[in-house]
């Protein structure tokens, strides 16, 4: 069976991967464009188009636009049975009808759960203890189509969105590789969605990753573990931004509004602010321009009297 990858980031590294060592080498992969990146703004090959070089595949198609005329006279030379599309962009009727078994997307939620941009963010502020991977043909209306196959992983309460991402990636090598092996083999079996259990995960804004101070002590933990690396939830200390990482909830006496977002005091390896319910406890912080730091470098820096608000 020809079968061409389609993906860009690294969440699509470990797939591309896996199908190599079961055997379905890829024919050709489409991939981001170059980009450049780091200080020197050097341009820096895709994960996706480097695990590719690694593996030996000949044919890497970079593109930008996947509705162009030229990236669909470049498939259609091809000829690929099969399209496998993770981490990719949203394609046009045309291309992912075009091969005899269809192209199928792997997606980071259990759908209809989910449908969206940003599923793996949006189950962790919501406070979700399972997720997991879907496998879906496709169709026009994006995240839709009938389910292949479902993988379904356990979030425990400290996995941070970093984690979950990794985990989900490596949970999706494995059920892209039981897609593909149904589909070769005609054993494939489909389950239409249901619409009326349908959650969407729209694209991430700045404003979604702010810690809002009046939410219970769970709901701030959730929105920071969220973006622990990428892009970190933020509040406000003397007008200036800053980053909050690595939190403890612990529920306690309830709190006036007025102390929401209080600073209360320290230990050498936390600060303590207060929320409704009970108390954060806050092991690094990054002010805007700086490194993260931990509590005690941070206030050798940046000494503040307590109580201190921040907003």
């Amino acid at each position: 069976m020809r079968l061409i990858f389609m993906g860009t980031p690294d969440f699509a590294v470990p797939s591309l991967t896996a199908l190599a060592q079961a055997g379905f080498l890829p024919v050709a992969v489409v991939t981001g464009p170059d980009k450049p990146r780091g200080r020197g703004q050097q341009l820096s090959f895709t994960p996706v188009k480097q695990k590719a070089i690694e593996l030996g595949i000949e044919t890497i198609i970079e593109t930008d636009s996947p509705t162009s005329d030229e990236l669909f006279s470049q498939i259609r030379e091809l000829r690929p049975d099969l399209l496998v599309v993770v981490a990719f962009r949203i394609l046009p009727e045309r291309l992912f009808s075009f091969p005899s078994k269809g192209t199928f997307n792997l997606h980071a939620s259990l759908l209809p759960r989910y449908r969206g941009a940003a599923p793996i963010q949006w189950c962790l502020i919501n406070g979700d203890n399972e997720t997991g991977v879907t496998t879906f043909f496709l169709q026009k209306s994006v995240d839709t189509g009938s389910v292949i196959g479902q993988k379904k992983l356990s979030i425990p309460e400290t996995m941070t969105g970093t984690e979950l991402y990794r985990s989900l990636s490596e949970l999706g090598a494995e059920l892209v590789v039981e897609t593909v092996r149904q589909i070769d083999t005609g054993t494939v079996r489909t389950v239409p969605q249901d619409d009326t259990l349908a959650t969407p995960a729209r694209k991430i804004t700045r404003e979604d990753s702010r810690i809002r101070w009046d939410e219970p002590g769970d709901a701030i933990r959730n929105r920071i573990r969220a973006f622990e690396d990428s892009p970190g939830a933020w509040c406000l200390l003397d007008g200036k931004v800053l980053k909050l990482f690595q939190v403890d909830f612990e529920k306690g006496s309830s709190y006036p509004q007025t102390a929401f977002g209080l600073i209360t005091g320290y230990t050498d390896n936390h600060i303590i602010i207060a929320v409704r319910d009970g108390v954060l406890r806050v092991r690094y912080l990054q002010l805007e321009g700086k490194k993260r730091l931990s509590v005690s470098n941070f206030l050798n820096g940046y000494p503040l009297s307590f109580p201190k608000q921040i907003e």
